[in-house]
């Protein structure tokens, strides 16, 4: 769409609950939707994405993320919450302090994954930690610094061998864990030579259903793989973290748009400028 054709679509959709809807690949439009009704009072919250359904074996032993039936926003046929109002289940609202902002309380579910994956590799003070990212991308490695990496390393055509062997030279030492955030089959099997052993490579990326890896490679020097799935239970971890200020998240926010231009907003994060790219659906909540 153009801008002005972005322009007509905000303006003739002002009612109360303005949405962004996908009606198909590439196909996205603002659009109004009844206000849902909750119940009164109310509270500032930061709300997790996915709820169970019902409660099954993996609920009961506190691994709802594991449920096949669990509602997730965003994720066919379940709807998504880009929109002025949305209601959501109160078990899984989470109230933000008065020192953690709006936008800071968006970053929470990204947050979350990074929370769980160093709990799936039991990452604690004093181990060392491998995180392979996705993109070529100088200016990403250095907010990766600026935010608290000790090294980064940018990747040209070194084999998986040779990058586990520049890993090992910068940290002095094969890293206690690898968090492998690509799902690239370069990249797993790079996670898995580096990793030290005894050591754990987590799987958070996503890729093809089948890759070839060195498995032996791992087996022999006892590296476990574990794999994530989203997450569960880290909010309450992830909201302690920004409100005692342990954590600053703030410099990720390179852009921001109201939701009337969401299509700008989904257009700039497909250039790939920037880092994170946020929608401020709350009209009185346009600052930083």
């Amino acid at each position: 769409d153009t801008p002005e054709q972005e322009s007509d679509m905000a303006a003739s959709a002002k009612a109360e609950n303005l949405s962004l809807v996908v009606h198909g690949p590439g196909d996205l439009r603002l659009e109004n939707y009844p206000i849902p009704e909750p119940g009164p009072n109310g509270d500032r919250v930061a709300i997790e994405p996915g709820v169970p359904r019902e409660i099954d074996e993996f609920c009961k032993i506190g691994r709802y993320n594991l449920t096949p039936s669990i509602f997730f926003c965003a994720t066919p046929p379940d709807d998504g919450n880009l929109c002025r109002f949305y209601k959501h289940n109160a078990d899984f609202c989470y109230k933000l302090p008065d020192n953690v902002t709006f936008e800071e309380g968006a970053l929470i579910e990204p947050l979350s994954v990074g929370i769980y994956a160093c709990r799936r590799g039991s990452v604690s003070l004093g181990k060392k930690v491998l995180v392979c990212g996705a993109d070529l991308s100088s200016s990403r490695l250095a907010k990766a610094k600026e935010v608290g990496a000790d090294f980064t390393l940018h990747i040209a055509k070194e084999s998986p061998l040779e990058v586990a062997s520049k890993v090992e030279s910068m940290l002095g030492s094969k890293p206690d864990v690898t968090v492998e955030c690509t799902g690239a089959e370069s990249s797993i099997r790079t996670g898995i030579y580096a990793t030290h052993s005894g050591g754990t490579l987590v799987i958070v990326g996503m890729g093809s259903d089948m890759v070839n890896l060195p498995l032996m490679h791992a087996a022999v020097r006892e590296v476990d793989i574990k794999g994530v799935f989203r997450y569960c239970n880290t909010w309450p971890m992830a909201i302690s973290m920004l409100a005692s200020k342990t954590l600053n998240v703030k410099p990720l926010v390179t852009h921001r748009f109201p939701l009337e231009k969401a299509l700008e907003a989904f257009e700039t994060s497909k250039k790939g400028l920037g880092l994170k790219v946020m929608i401020k659906c709350d009209p009185n909540d346009q600052n930083p």
